[in-house]
């Protein structure tokens, strides 16, 4: 049995449209999404096909019920006696081993790493584990946080439809990457107030503001002279 555990509709239904394209058993697998997950614990309450889990405290039961756990863009952090008892495989919206973290699109923009999708082992340091696939993508200047993202979700599915047998049957190999940075989420928070007074170049605000847009999110803010939060995002468009 396999165990999936993601807290994004769109990525939970794309898996599910993907393992009825390849003919795979619909019983094979298990959904699940975080206890904390305020959005899916009221949709889905009562729900047969899918149920909350607190990872910590639920290990036993997963060890003794799954050969696989695969993370589709989960927020809770494994245990060590999880992934020591358990194969884990992460599908991480980064390519590795470059933004480890939260919000890799983010720091892409900004940092001017590499950006892509990665699927990798889980260990007990943050996106760190061996990589079995990836698949870069390229960040145009026109790209936001949001289109980058949409590239990222096409790249983990590319990445899917060719090695998720060879992950359920687990005849992969993999590659040990390099170390890398990692971007906490403290980090994404200070990015998100500004400095009016920032000194740089045009491009670098750009930037900034790009990586921060994100759809309707309201990340990008700072305060005026009364202390209202005024929330800021830009519109950039290719010419035809």
């Amino acid at each position: 049995m396999v165990l999936i555990l993601s807290d994004n509709e769109l990525i939970l239904d794309r898996f599910k449209k993907l393992v009825h394209a390849k003919s795979l058993p619909p019983a094979l697998f298990s959904y699940s999404f975080s206890y904390n997950n305020k959005a899916m614990l009221a949709k889905y309450e009562g729900a047969d096909w899918i149920k909350p889990v607190k990872i910590n405290t639920e290990v036993d039961e997963i060890v003794e019920k799954y050969d696989l756990v695969i993370s589709l863009h989960c927020k809770q952090i494994f245990p060590p006696e999880l992934i020591k008892k358990v194969r884990c495989i992460n599908v991480h919206p980064g390519l590795n081993p470059y933004n480890r973290g939260w919000y890799p699109q983010v720091f892409s923009i900004i940092n001017k790493l590499p950006a892509g999708a990665t699927i990798h082992e889980i260990d007990e340091q943050l996106d760190h584990g061996p990589i079995i696939a990836q698949k870069p993508i390229k960040i145009e200047c026109w790209d936001t946080s949001y289109t980058v993202y949409y590239k990222v979700l096409d790249a983990e599915f590319h990445l899917l439809d060719i090695h998720l047998e060879s992950i359920l049957n687990n005849s992969y190999t993999t590659v040990i990457p390099h170390e890398g940075n990692v971007n906490l989420k403290k980090d994404f928070s200070q990015l998100c107030q500004l400095d009016l007074q920032q000194e740089g170049k045009l491009g670098e605000h750009i930037d900034l503001l790009r990586a921060l847009t994100h759809g309707e999110y309201a990340n990008a803010f700072f305060f005026d002279r009364d202390g209202n939060k005024i929330y800021v995002t830009i519109s950039l468009k290719k010419s035809l």
